[in-house]
């Protein structure tokens, strides 16, 4: 087991071999997060706290095929401007040897508490499902939120129901009602998926409260990064189901990450759960997690990557880095259904603007519009029962017969293309950086995130099909 000094030199060692080729990458975005070198995948510790954005994540700053997992750090004052911290969490005691994985924040009392899975593989013939692994609950604390206090170690495998298996992980704690809850995503002996429910006085001593959803036939064999908050009274519980079957345009990535609006009886803490809907429609999307603002905002960030995607490709593996990170959302109910709304706070990145009003897509039109590929797009459709966008050399957007359509070519690298049933379209608001698209159709009410590899720069929008656009174009 290697010290947090020893972990820092060898990391610095690796900074100094391969910064010049992440530094100088093409394909670095410019606004979304991205770890400074290496691996990134799920956001953790989300939270405000002392008048910054925290936003921690899972890094692995030694291999960009994702090895050993710490936390990574970042700070913004207004989740546009963002400053990297050094590491904050290191595998560095035996209850997390083998990774610090995901997990969440809280504020009380005026300090911040981290809680955290750490990983454990005990060498041997081990399946890791079954036998050989640890999976503990670990909380740190912080009164500025860069300086942590020794780990605790709160839940080990003997805290969890006989009839889990050994994928137990990613606490998400809240208060309510002058009480402490954590929920875990959970794995069942017999390859079922659930969500355990904890219950706290002092966020230090839990006890098991329910095993309040789960064991369904169709909802996949392990729930990971479960998320449980309150929209306009309702309760939604949000979770990244591993192993659920393609139906019809649903659910084509290997994993899927997606919601479902309940009710919770609380005599029994049973979680009554509706249907699941997928919260993102794209190639690239998993592990969202949430937190409640101070303005009372619900706001999530995902991780812009799937775990075992192999017909997906990303070429800045050769340049020493993968992956990053979603912009923020605010999410919103309607009915029974989230709307993702980019934040407003990004507003502030526009810079020059171009808008056109009254476009005819009769005809086929080529338009001059993007310098780069760090841009905002939006379009306001009028009678559009058709039309198709080309963009970004190869990055087709296009709607006819009730089914919207994003396709990549080349630049996809294995990502091919997805759809979604819509009875209209009324609008598309786009953000573009160097390696990422996020398409949000209908104020929000889909969203598709894609990453997109493009060799070369077209400053070509193609226009055509039915109807009329107003078009607004924002360089970021």
């Amino acid at each position: 087991m290697m010290t947090k000094e020893q972990f820092i030199k060898e990391i610095e060692a690796h900074k100094h071999e391969v910064m010049n080729k992440v530094a100088t990458d093409a394909w670095r975005n410019k606004y979304h997060i991205m770890a400074p070198m290496g691996w990134i995948n799920d956001p953790n510790g989300l939270c405000y706290f002392k008048g910054l954005y925290h936003v921690f994540y899972q890094y692995s700053p030694l291999d960009a095929k994702g090895g050993l997992k710490f936390w990574g750090h970042y700070t913004s004052p207004d989740m546009v401007n963002w400053t990297e911290h050094e590491i904050a969490l290191y595998p560095d005691i035996a209850a997390d040897v083998d990774g610090v994985y995901s997990g969440s924040a809280i504020i009380h009392n005026d300090e911040m508490y981290l809680f955290y899975t750490g990983n454990v593989k005990h060498e041997g013939n081990h399946d890791y499902i079954l036998t050989g692994r640890e999976q503990n609950v670990i909380m740190v604390k912080s009164s500025d939120g860069f300086n942590f206090s020794e780990k605790q170690v709160l839940l080990t495998n003997e805290d969890y129901p006989k009839n889990m298996g050994l994928h137990v992980r990613d606490p998400k704690v809240w208060e309510e009602d002058g009480m402490f809850y954590m929920v875990l995503g959970a794995r069942s002996v017999d390859d079922k998926g659930y969500v355990l429910l904890y219950q706290s006085t002092n966020l230090a001593d839990w006890k098991l409260l329910s095993v309040p959803a789960g064991g369904l036939d169709d909802m996949g064999f392990m729930w990971e990064c479960p998320d449980t908050f309150k929209l306009e009274g309702k309760d939604v519980f949000m979770f990244s189901p591993q192993g659920i079957d393609a139906k019809g345009l649903k659910f084509h990535n290997v994993y899927q990450s997606g919601y479902a609006i309940g009710s919770f009886d609380e005599s029994k803490h049973v979680l009554n759960l509706g249907e699941f809907d997928e919260l993102d429609r794209g190639f690239d999307f998993y592990a969202p997690q949430t937190f409640i603002n101070h303005d009372g905002r619900v706001i999530m960030y995902g991780w812009a990557g799937v775990p075992d995607a192999i017909e997906h490709r990303n070429p800045t593996i050769e340049n020493e880095w993968q992956h990053c990170l979603t912009l923020p959302r605010q999410l919103v109910l309607k009915g029974d259904k989230i709307y993702q709304l980019p934040v407003d706070e990004l507003k502030a990145m526009r810079q020059s603007e171009i808008a056109m009003n009254n476009l005819s897509l009769g005809e086929k039109k080529e338009i001059e519009l993007f310098e780069n590929y760090a841009f905002e797009l939006n379009l306001e459709f009028t009678n559009s029962t058709k039309f198709r966008l080309t963009l970004r050399e190869d990055l087709k957007l296009s709607y006819e017969n009730g089914i919207f359509t994003l396709a990549l070519g080349e630049s996809g690298y294995g990502r091919d293309e997805r759809s979604v049933a819509v009875d209209t379209i009324e609008n598309l608001h786009i953000y573009s950086d160097h390696s990422i698209v996020e398409v949000y159709l209908n104020n929000g009410a889909e969203v598709f995130t894609t990453r997109i590899y493009n060799k070369e720069i077209d400053q070509n929008l193609v226009l055509e099909g039915e109807g009329q656009v107003n078009l607004v174009k924002w360089q970021l």
